[in-house]
């Protein structure tokens, strides 16, 4: 760049005065310009916005002004090869990242009104401050995506990345288990669901006639998660809730009580608090149906019939659970569990529910497991066996047992420093200049 330009630059630079971050969350903050990355500015506001961020999420680390400095240097230097390669963002998709950062954001902090006692601002406002660094942040993501989009590492670079780790640095394994199950669900009775249906009636009944939604919630609702904040569910889209609720929340008027709906849950009355473009707020009441011991006892025999069979020879597990298996989702493949957290058939023995991790803790590898109790994903009532197929004991990784695993830190580890290259040599070649303020930030430009 031309020293006119800088000069410029310079100059209008020198137009804004830093206000202390403290005063930024009082209103008080004069914007200014703390870096230029090329044609891009930084402003202090877009620090602000991001610390905030941190903070709402309960993060406060030292020197996090200097962080995220350095952060939305390396954003601008991926946003502008990112116009250079005509990456677009949808509106959609950062209509749908505001939306859903937003409602994480109120959950954590407790409310809209607490969120917006925080920014000092009302939710449109703040929807505005971050749609742009929204978008920023998402375009640069693909960009930093598209440039590793073609890495991969070789057993040898795995084997090489294993052998010149320092011995503190490898990983300890903790000890892990591949299991399969059978699961078979109660049967509900006509009784117990039309008896759950005439309780919600009652209780729809009460709150017609004066009682409050949100006391009847906390000492009737079996929804665990929301009794005790009055059935309230939070904003949700329709995507976030199961099918037939969505249907009925989105069909009421606000302060609306729906008759009783029922979803995967069970039954619900719900009653619509507030509407707002695709998302709704709602308290509800859940009523799960009775399931008598008598019919508890029927499927712990069912089960146990099944173990037997199994132990004696007379059909194998995979083959009982393609069989007798209610579980839709891992019966077809012989009952084998997959980890929703990594998509293995692995899981780390601390990270089982405490039903799984009771039943499989004693078992030795083929054996299996009495009947028990547990609950599947709905929170609804379920009855299992499992069998222990593999057993690893806590152990420092090796390549002989982790190499998925190594693999993987090697392949992060290359994408790192193939990020790490690209942006070295961008600032290389790229004006950025830096305000007096953050001069001890000591981040490298060229």
């Amino acid at each position: 760049m031309q020293a006119p330009m800088k000069q410029i630059i310079l100059i209008t630079l020198s137009l804004f005065t830093l206000i202390p971050a403290s005063e930024a969350q009082n209103g008080k903050l004069i914007d200014q310009v703390v870096a230029i990355v090329g044609d891009k500015k930084i402003l202090q506001s877009d620090i602000e916005s991001q610390r905030m961020q941190y903070r709402a999420r309960g993060m406060n680390k030292d020197n996090l002004s200097c962080q995220l400095l350095n952060d939305l240097v390396t954003q601008k230097l991926l946003l502008r090869q990112a116009e250079v390669d005509s990456l677009e963002v949808s509106e959609n998709q950062v209509q749908s990242q505001l939306d859903m950062r937003l409602r994480y954001f109120i959950r954590q902090i407790g409310s809209r009104e607490k969120l917006e006692q925080y920014y000092n601002k009302s939710i449109p406002e703040i929807r505005q401050d971050f749609r742009e660094l929204l978008r920023e942040q998402i375009r640069t993501q693909k960009m930093r995506q598209q440039l590793i989009s073609d890495v991969s590492v070789s057993p040898k670079e795995v084997r090489a990345f294993y052998r010149n780790m320092p011995q503190d640095s490898i990983p300890m394994i903790n000890k892990k288990v591949q299991i399969s199950q059978i699961v078979k669900y109660p049967p509900q009775s006509v009784q117990a669901e039309r008896q759950a249906r005439q309780r919600l009636l009652e209780l729809r009944e009460r709150i017609q006639k004066g009682d409050k939604f949100s006391t009847m919630a906390v000492l009737y609702s079996e929804d665990q998660g929301t009794a005790s904040k009055g059935g309230e569910l939070g904003f949700r889209t329709a995507q976030e809730l199961d099918p037939a609720y969505a249907d009925a929340a989105f069909s009421l008027q606000e302060g609306e009580i729906s008759s009783v709906v029922q979803s995967a849950y069970g039954y619900h009355i719900i009653k619509l608090i507030d509407r707002r473009e695709n998302e709704v707020n709602t308290r509800h009441i859940l009523i799960k149906p009775d399931i008598k011991v008598a019919q508890k006892q029927k499927v712990m025999n069912q089960l146990d019939s099944i173990a037997t069979e199994i132990r004696t020879g007379n059909i194998s597990f995979e083959q009982a659970a393609i069989k007798h298996s209610d579980d839709k989702k891992y019966k077809m493949n012989g009952g084998i569990m997959v980890n929703p957290k990594n998509a293995s058939n692995e899981f780390e023995l601390d990270e089982l529910p405490q039903p799984d991790y009771n039943a499989v803790k004693d078992l030795k590898v083929g054996q299996i497991s009495d009947p028990y109790e547990a609950k599947d994903d709905k929170g609804k009532s379920i009855f299992k066996i499992i069998r222990l197929t593999s057993k690893t004991d806590r152990h420092k990784a090796t390549i002989e047992e982790d190499y998925s695993k190594l693999s993987q830190m090697a392949k992060r580890k290359k994408q790192q420093e193939i990020i790490q290259k690209w942006i070295n040599d961008k600032k290389k070649e790229t004006y950025i200049h830096i305000d007096e303020a953050f001069q001890d930030c000591q981040i490298t430009t060229h």
